[in-house]
């Protein structure tokens, strides 16, 4: 009988705990911002693909905000996550281009950043997986010891990440400031300009490679788990990641984190590095998507978003927790390793409508996916609104009545109507950044400023826009950037550049 009532007593107190955690203050919702890497603008079949299925995200989609005009502020992976820390245009500071994986960090650490605004209020913070915003003070760093300036110290109470890219050496998880599982006896060395160590490289050994790397992307130093990475390293053997389980590692550190904080408002930036190169997916979904690793990779990411729904769906927290899920960038296929994203695309369109791809100043290279879901707050609807990344710090610091700092984060605009669905109204201008080039969007007009780059990324077969005449178009009549009016509207055209000229002098 006294077993009974223990657990009679235990079960009603975890009914009402549950009932607790669903019924937190909904003017402080946990916020999970899930951001993905190379996904494109018609990778989703919410977005209209038909080759390949996203149940997951096709949920979020339906119960909540699907935006069609939301952008990255860039075309790389770089300069996209800074502008979303910092609210301000990458292009405005120097060395905010794609980092090698021993950069120092880019991110001030004395201004405010997306993290930090959600601390000041008394959210806990969390990252879980890419950083690529640089670590340390320096390039030459001790990756045996406290890595620091980092993810901590710009915001985030707890981090677990890999420094830079999954195809970029070292390939290591470091957790709040250290590598995990370091061996002291086998310290870790880090180099970019030549080889280190007696590891073989995908260069002078391709057969010990799982996947081939493309010719002339750089994809051939330092083999790891089987793949060349760009870079050379040497020991940490104990620490080195296998591709196959880092997807399930970052995804338990973002449950634990989500977990632990469950009876208190957080901020979880969960960062994955799916579909970007080296596609190598747990061995449950290779082959799933008959489109080669890049697909299989997607379904991987759908899963995994899967996952963190049925948490929070478990925890008694799904109704008042806004997940926002978006990517850094346009999506590319050969990116350096021969995965049969090409050869295998069985007539999928990751780009979509649109024009370009990753690296682009056309929209593919930076028009997102973008689906916000708060059960609480948000109807199910489908918004046009112009939209962008870099607008989450003045969003939300509207969102908890903070008022910025004018010098802060000063290129972030107030879209936080728009951004939960009470108004169709976004940004009235917004500058997009390609490898070579800016864009300025003003309403239904973009106009592209001339550069004399290549016209095509060889290398990955994506147009970059680059051209020595000016380019106009009106995207509303013509989004795929077919017809270049620009010598039919040169009014426009030079207002346009006007404009632009007027935010790249703005001080800061």
């Amino acid at each position: 009988m006294m077993g009974f009532r223990y657990y009679l007593f235990l079960s009603i107190n975890l009914l009402f705990a549950s009932k607790t955690y669903s019924q937190k203050n909904t003017n402080r919702p946990n916020v999970v911002f899930i951001y993905v890497d190379d996904l494109g603008y018609g990778d989703l079949s919410s977005y209209g693909a038909t080759k390949i299925k996203t149940p997951n995200l096709d949920k979020l989609a339906n119960s909540g905000i699907r935006f069609t005009n939301a952008h990255a502020t860039s075309a790389t992976c770089t300069p996209s996550r800074y502008a979303l820390m910092t609210g301000q245009y990458p292009w405005r500071k120097s060395g905010t281009g794609i980092l090698p994986g021993d950069a120092a960090l880019i991110i001030p650490t004395d201004k405010i950043t997306l993290p930090s605004l959600f601390q000041q209020v008394g959210y806990k913070t969390g990252l879980v997986g890419k950083w690529h915003l640089g670590l340390g003070n320096t390039v030459q760093k001790n990756w045996n010891q406290k890595i620091a300036p980092g993810p901590n110290e710009v915001g985030f109470h707890y981090s677990f990440i890999f420094p830079a890219t999954a195809d970029r050496v070292p390939s290591v998880f470091v957790e709040n400031h250290y590598v995990v599982a370091l061996d002291t006896t086998d310290p870790i060395e880090v180099n970019y300009e030549h080889k280190i160590g007696n590891d073989p490289t995908g260069l002078e050994q391709s057969e010990l490679l799982k996947i081939q790397s493309s010719p002339n992307h750089g994809h051939n130093n330092t083999i790891v788990n089987g793949i060349g990475r760009i870079g050379y390293m040497r020991g940490g053997k104990l620490a080195r990641w296998t591709d196959e389980e880092m997807p399930l590692t970052f995804l338990t550190k973002a449950k634990e984190f989500i977990e632990t904080n469950k009876a208190n408002p957080f901020f979880l930036f969960y960062a994955l590095t799916e579909p970007h190169v080296p596609r190598m997916p747990s061995t449950m979904f290779k082959g799933k998507s008959g489109m080669g690793l890049r697909g299989d990779a997607i379904l991987q990411l759908d899963w995994t978003v899967g996952e963190i729904m049925s948490q929070l769906k478990h925890l008694g927290i799904a109704n008042n927790t806004m997940i926002i899920f978006s990517s850094d960038n346009g999506p590319v296929l050969d990116d350096g390793y021969q995965d049969g994203a090409v050869t295998q695309l069985n007539g999928h369109k990751p780009w979509g409508v649109l024009r370009g791809g990753k690296y682009s100043t056309y929209e593919a290279g930076a028009r997102v996916p973008m689906l916000i879901h708060w059960p609480a707050k948000i109807k199910p609807q489908v918004s046009d609104a112009l939209v962008c990344q870099i607008d989450f710090v003045a969003s939300f610091a509207n969102f908890f009545n903070k008022k910025l700092p004018a010098s802060e984060a000063s290129d972030s605009e107030d879209m936080l109507n728009a951004l939960l669905g009470k108004s169709l109204e976004g940004r009235k201008v917004l500058v997009k950044q390609g490898m070579n080039s800016v864009a300025i969007v003003q309403g239904e007009w973009k106009y592209i400023e001339p550069n004399a780059g290549p016209s095509i990324n060889k290398l990955v077969n994506i147009e970059l826009a680059n051209s020595t005449l000016p380019q106009l178009y009106n995207l509303k009549l013509d989004i795929g950037e077919k017809n270049n009016v620009a010598s039919q509207h040169l009014e426009l055209v030079k207002e346009l550049l006007e404009i632009l000229r007027g935010i790249k002098n703005k001080k800061n």
